[in-house]
């Protein structure tokens, strides 16, 4: 499917059904089924406004989220009836978004969950939006790269169609994890995300600098989907006062810095909707270019690194139960990065649970192609790779995991 730029998004979701009744202590994937006027209204309206994509209101349909409210084994119901309801809006008018959010769980040693099973839930749910017909696939609000790369995989595992991921951050660009947003982006372009940006958590001016720091590494389109300005907190809840003419004040300055798509988040109405398609259609689009600096792009979970590649990989440290002290102290030395060996699957489990204490950037020596392919996957940022294994092998793995090599 070819994207046409600018590509207008929707308006809020969450914000919109609470003043059609919806109190938020329910599931509002739940909420929206018992009430699908409320949903086709909202939607109608960001059509008529100009929105070229509206969101499957699937934002909590994962098997996780609908467990927490005692909903069991109807994910793949709840994902079809939902994004059916969006297409019946949409009226071939708009394109129809496969919407993915947080689980909520949290990688082991932070939480109980393993990697395999984030991609497992998100798998589940990418299937049933593939096979409801969605046109497209969006990760949003994400909070930590792990779930973004779960839910990558997942979707890329069933559908061949576009997949977006936006996260949200502080003004700072950092995630809620404390991943910076160009870290994020660098792992997640490496893998192959058709278009990266930021949703939720401040408003547009807010969200201006961090875009700009986007702009300097992306090879894809990006994506601006703020709030209303910023929250303000009053006794009937939260209010967003930034008004359409306010909200689109900033669009020559995003256009500027490589955004191409653009939306609203918590607060934003039809309106802010209408008043993007308007101001947009006379925008020039500014395609992100980076300059080739000659560096290698990789990253830790939390930073981004240019790597000089003459840098050597260095005496690599053994995947062994005493891996977490070597880290430790390897990362505490000198060397501009560090090399661990793998030479067996039962090594697996001790580069997964040490891999939060690398703070440089990492490359994997391998011998073995299936041993190498499930260390990158439970890798949580962009490695580099030394060792004997050819281009036919680490090609496919570059496209997949963004392995350097």
């Amino acid at each position: 499917m070819e994207l046409r730029f600018p590509l207008i998004l929707d308006g809020a979701m969450g914000t919109q059904l609470q003043k059609r009744g919806f109190d938020g202590g329910d599931c509002a994937e739940r909420w929206t089924l018992e009430h699908p006027e409320a949903l086709l209204e909202i939607q109608r309206g960001y059509v008529q406004a100009g929105s070229g994509v509206l969101y499957a209101p699937t934002f909590g349909a994962n098997r996780v989220k609908l467990e927490a409210h005692g909903i069991f084994n109807r994910v793949k119901e709840y994902n079809k009836r939902l994004a059916a309801l969006s297409k019946q809006a949409a009226d071939g008018k708009a394109l129809v978004a496969g919407d993915l959010s947080p689980t909520g769980l949290f990688l082991y040693p932070l939480g109980d969950a393993r990697f395999e099973e984030l991609v497992e839930v998100y798998a589940e749910q990418a299937q049933a939006l593939e096979e409801a017909g969605v046109d497209l696939f969006v990760i949003e609000t994400m909070m930590n790269v792990a779930e973004c790369r779960a839910a990558l995989l997942a979707v890329k595992s069933v559908s061949e169609k576009p997949v977006f991921v936006t996260v949200t951050c502080d003004e700072r660009g950092r995630m809620l994890s404390g991943t910076d947003a160009a870290a994020a982006l660098q792992i997640l372009q490496g893998m192959g995300v058709d278009a990266f940006g930021l949703n939720c958590s401040t408003g547009p001016r807010e969200m201006l600098p961090t875009l700009r720091r986007l702009q300097k590494i992306s090879r894809v389109p990006l994506i601006a989907k703020p709030n209303a300005g910023m929250p303000e907190i009053t006794d009937a809840g939260a209010v967003y006062a930034c008004a359409p003419s306010d909200f689109a004040a900033c669009l020559e300055d995003f256009a500027a810095a490589g955004v191409m798509i653009f939306g609203g988040c918590c607060g934003t109405t039809a309106e802010h909707v209408r008043t993007l398609a308007e101001k947009c259609a006379a925008l020039k689009m500014n395609p992100p270019e980076p300059a080739d600096n000659g560096l290698l792009p990789c990253a830790t979970e939390k930073e981004l690194f240019f790597l000089d590649p003459a840098v050597p990989a260095g005496e690599a440290l053994p995947c062994d139960s005493e891996l977490e002290d070597r880290l430790e102290e390897a990362m505490g030395e000198d060397a501009p990065l560090v090399t661990v060996e793998l030479k067996a699957e039962a090594e697996l489990d001790n580069f997964a649970d040490a891999q939060l204490l690398i703070t440089k950037p990492l490359c994997i020596r391998c011998e073995d192609t299936a041993l190498l392919e499930q260390a990158l996957r439970l890798y949580q940022g962009r490695a580099l790779y030394d060792g004997p294994l050819g281009e036919e092998i680490l090609k496919p793995l570059a496209k997949k995991y963004g392995v350097i090599y």
